[in-house]
């Protein structure tokens, strides 16, 4: 719906059918370039060329700013009229707003999704004043949520651990020496997977997996008790270690 159209649809009196000076128009013309240089687009075209000379005399400025702005702009233009890009056979009725896109008084115009939106409340309230029953409910609400949240506990930091078990001599008994090792029970202590692995002159090393959870086991502590079973450990070593 263009210009000329929207003039019918508003049923406005024969008074108001002239070309776009009149009156009513010029809100309408006024409105539309509220956001707008030109009638279309992002420079002057055959579409401000018609509108231009559907206009009998300039805007009144203090009624309809924009549109005299935009008259004034356009004029400087007038040398070049017939060297702006677009079609010149096109009426100034082709163009101009749609049927709902602007109103003769904006005053009147039904409230649009932006105004809907200034009246939306985030807390759930429709009055700016919440009653008795609304707060309690939303103190309630946060009270809960907040022992939810210091009731969740973080998962503890584990490592997982490799170590070295060294025995005196090729004699040592070294299934003795991991029943030792794991006879050491602890809180956050998890012996994993084993096996011996050869050092040299037919002496072999146990070499163990284990879990612990760092704010209970030092693995200093744990090396100690174990270097206490001085018959069977000469020492001890961590071989790898690891944050899971």
């Amino acid at each position: 719906m263009g210009f000329a159209d929207f003039l019918s649809d508003a049923g406005l009196t024969s008074t108001f059918l002239r070309p776009l000076a009149v009156v009513g128009m010029l809100k309408v013309l006024n409105n539309w370039l509220t956001t707008r240089s030109y009638i279309v687009g992002y420079g002057p075209s055959q579409a401000d060329v018609a509108s231009f000379k559907a206009l009998k005399d300039a805007p009144t400025p203090a009624k309809y700013p924009h549109a005299y702005r935009w008259y004034k702009h356009i004029a400087t233009y007038e040398s070049e009229f017939s060297s702006l890009p677009g079609d010149p056979s096109k009426a100034y009725t082709t163009y101009g707003p749609e049927a709902g896109e602007l109103t003769l008084n904006p005053a009147k115009a039904p409230a649009t999704a932006a105004d809907d939106d200034d009246d939306v409340d985030l807390f759930g309230s429709d009055d700016e004043e919440e009653d008795a029953e609304a707060v309690r409910i939303r103190e309630e609400r946060l009270a809960e949520y907040k022992k939810k949240k210091e009731g969740k506990t973080k998962p503890a930091a584990k490592s997982v651990v490799t170590l070295d078990v060294k025995p005196w001599d090729d004699e040592t008994d070294m299934k003795e020496l991991e029943g030792h090792v794991r006879s050491v029970e602890k809180d956050g202590l998890v012996w994993g997977a084993s096996k011996l692995v050869a050092v040299g002159f037919g002496i072999k090393k146990l070499q163990i997996n284990l879990v612990i959870e760092d704010d209970k086991i030092s693995l200093d502590e744990l090396q100690q008790q174990i270097e206490e079973f001085e018959d069977h450990v000469q020492s001890t070593d961590v071989a790898a270690m690891q944050k899971l």
